[in-house]
């Protein structure tokens, strides 16, 4: 049983290998000239006028967790609004029930102030 097993170990140990390599190609190969530009962080092709590792707001990241979640609302969606017609009214039912806890998460977060920005 073990032996059905070999051709993946040895997959994963030749990506490895073959990893280690190609970093190990490019660190001898690879340009070594550093000089003041280079080590710049620049984005966007901007001298930025603050620090990079300033810290976010929590808001920030409350409003990209938000997104994926009600984001990934569509990803359901969309599935069910396919075959809606084999699903009769069990499928709606059953996602009547999905977009109200979606709503009750929806209100919740807006009464929480989670989509004010002051």
């Amino acid at each position: 049983m073990a032996i059905d097993y070999l051709p993946i170990l040895i997959l994963i140990v030749v990506a490895f290998l073959f990893a280690l390599f190609i970093l190990g190609l490019t660190w001898v190969l690879g340009p070594k000239r550093p000089n003041k530009a280079k080590n710049e962080p620049i984005e966007s092709g901007m001298i930025p006028f603050t620090s990079p590792r300033q810290r976010f707001s929590v808001q920030y990241y409350m409003v990209a967790m938000m997104f994926i979640l009600f984001d990934v609302e569509v990803i359901f969606l969309y599935p069910w609004a396919v075959k809606m017609g084999q699903l009769k009214w069990f499928g709606i039912a059953e996602m009547a029930v999905f977009l109200l806890i979606l709503v009750i998460g929806f209100v919740f977060v807006w009464k929480k102030g989670a989509f004010e920005w002051d």
